[in-house]
Formats: structure tokens, C-alpha cells, sequence
């Protein structure tokens, strides 16, 4: 018998994605990365891993044979092999590929999964960002209705209970009958999974939301040119992975601002207001009552999804 090193190395490269994956799930982690209407795919992509491995484990121990690399060569042509069974010697080239699948491997073992903060606020533009966001829904005003909205809803007298929704998928009736809550409850209430979309329809028609009573969770974001009083709630929004996450949040003010320290995190009760920030207008939350909490569990909002039936 034999023994290829080369392809017992792939073999655990393989068997440790496939853990390293089990290991995100089984933490709760994976949420951290990956929006978790995914999941099923990282779940299936670790299976597949554990298959592969499986495999790859026939290929470590061969039989010694005389006629080494026998089925490269044709019958009737003497030429050599021209590509690589795993066993053929380690080089500067091999070193690299291995080096780069290995990496992310020993990032996700030995590095805890960090949740993104205000720092990453600033590289993706701070408070710009929420600007262009705006002019985005605006321009979306114009060109007409998107497919998550009909030009005239029905208007259902009795709402369904909305909470039961999982996984962020709604029915037509079922997203409209969500706008209808926030357009007649007393109080917007900021969850986490209505939070986005209310975030978009608020930004829409600030005039239509101006003095409410808000609830909303976040945690503190600071950029020059707000008053001293004054600080941003904000929240990312992870659409398909951390890669792709975008800042939203509300300008608020409370006259502890100063104070309270850069990616605190809280909970807060207030009223909504307009106010003009480099020429735009936002929606102000002017806080009544507030308090510090605990980093949640799961930190990162995700989009709602509209079924078309």
C-alpha cells in the first residue's frame, strides 16, 4: 500500500470546511455571515463537503504499481502526463493554492465572528449614505409602484396576526395589511423584522409619520455636523451576506448625546420630527425615554420577501 500525502491534505481541507460549517450552525453563528433565509444552502454545502471527503479518502491509500500513472498514457503514443494525480512534488505553486483555501479555514477556526460596528459606518459613507438612499426611494416614486406595492391595496378592517410570519416572507395581502398596521397604529414599533421595510415606507412620507410615537432599538453612531445633542440609532441590513451590508438608522435627539459612547447599544421611546441635515431632509426621532441593553443575540436586520402567488 501506498500513502499520498497530497491527497490525504485535501481530504481534511475538505472535512474541515464541512465542520467549520456545522460548527457556524450549531453555534448560531452563521447568522453573522449569511442572511438566514440561506441557510439551507450553507447546511447543503456542508453535507456536500462531508461527501467529497468521503471521496477523497479512497485516493490517500493505493495499491504500488509498476506502471505508474498508467491511465495517462495512450496505448499506441508514448507521451507523459500532463496533469497532476496529487502525488507529483510539492512546489512554490502548490504551496500558494494551499495556503489560499487554507485561510480562510484557520480565519474561521481561530478568529471569533466579530458583528459590524460604527467603523464600518464611516468606510461605507456614514450619513451619505442614508442621503442617497433617499434619493433612491424617491426616484422609485416617480418611475411608479415597485412589485412589493400595488397602486390601490385593499383595505382589510380585520388585520391577520403578522407576527406568526417566518423566515420574512409575505403574501401580497400579507405585506399590505403590514403597511396598513403602520399606517394606523398609535405607535410604530421598530422590530427587527418590520424595521426595514417601515424604515422605507417612513422615508417615503415624512410628513404622513410626523409626531408619532416611536420604539426602536440601535446602537449609537456619531458623524461631524450633527449637534451636540443629537447622535444616529442605525442598524445594518444584510440582504444576502455581510458583504453586501448597508447602514440604515434615524438621526435622534436627547440631551445625554454626548455622553454615550460610539457602538452602545439601546433601546428607545420618542417622537418623530423632520429635521435638515447637508441640505436633506430625515426624519428625526426626538427620544423621551431610553436606556442601555445588551448587544442582541442577533444584530443584523434582513429585508422582507414578497411571495408572487
Amino acid at each position: 500500500m501506498r500513502f499520498h500525502f497530497q491527497q490525504a491534505v485535501r481530504a481534511f481541507i475538505l472535512l474541515a470546511f464541512s465542520v467549520m460549517l456545522l460548527k457556524l450552525h450549531f453555534t448560531g453563528e452563521i447568522t453573522k455571515f449569511i442572511n438566514p433565509k440561506y441557510e439551507g444552502l450553507s447546511q447543503s454545502a456542508a453535507v456536500l463537503f462531508i461527501i467529497l471527503f468521503i471521496i477523497q479518502t479512497t485516493r490517500i491509500w493505493t495499491v504500488k504499481e509498476n506502471n505508474h500513472h498508467h491511465q495517462c498514457h495512450d496505448d499506441s503514443h508514448d507521451h507523459t502526463c500532463s496533469h497532476d494525480h496529487g502525488d507529483s512534488p510539492f512546489n512554490t505553486k502548490k504551496l500558494i493554492s494551499y495556503l489560499v483555501i487554507v485561510f480562510p479555514l484557520v480565519t474561521g477556526f481561530l478568529l471569533p465572528a466579530k458583528v459590524l460596528d460604527a467603523s464600518i459606518v464611516d468606510k461605507k459613507g456614514g450619513l451619505a449614505v442614508l442621503s442617497n438612499q433617499k434619493t433612491e426611494k424617491k426616484q422609485e416614486e416617480k418611475v411608479g409602484p415597485t412589485n412589493n406595492q400595488q397602486e390601490d391595496p385593499v383595505i382589510n378592517e380585520d388585520l391577520v396576526d403578522l407576527s406568526r410570519i417566518e423566515d420574512n416572507v409575505y403574501t401580497n395581502e400579507e405585506y399590505e395589511q403590514l403597511i396598513q398596521q403602520l399606517e394606523q397604529s398609535p405607535t410604530i414599533e421598530m422590530n427587527d423584522h418590520v424595521f426595514s421595510t417601515y424604515y422605507e415606507e417612513m422615508h417615503m412620507d415624512l410628513d404622513k409619520f410626523k409626531g408619532r410615537e416611536i420604539t426602536l432599538k440601535g446602537f449609537v453612531y456619531k458623524e461631524d455636523g450633527l449637534e451636540q445633542n443629537q447622535l444616529v440609532l442605525a442598524r445594518f441590513l444584510i440582504t444576502h451576506c455581510v458583504a453586501d451590508a448597508g447602514i440604515i438608522g434615524f438621526i435622534s435627539e436627547l440631551p445625554e448625546a454626548s455622553s454615550l459612547e460610539v457602538n452602545t447599544w439601546i433601546e428607545a421611546k420618542g417622537v418623530v420630527d423632520i429635521t435638515n441635515y447637508n441640505g436633506t431632509e430625515y426624519p428625526i426621532i426626538k427620544i423621551t425615554n431610553w436606556k442601555k441593553i445588551d448587544e442582541p443575540r442577533e444584530p443584523y436586520l434582513y429585508p422582507i420577501s414578497v411571495k408572487v402567488l
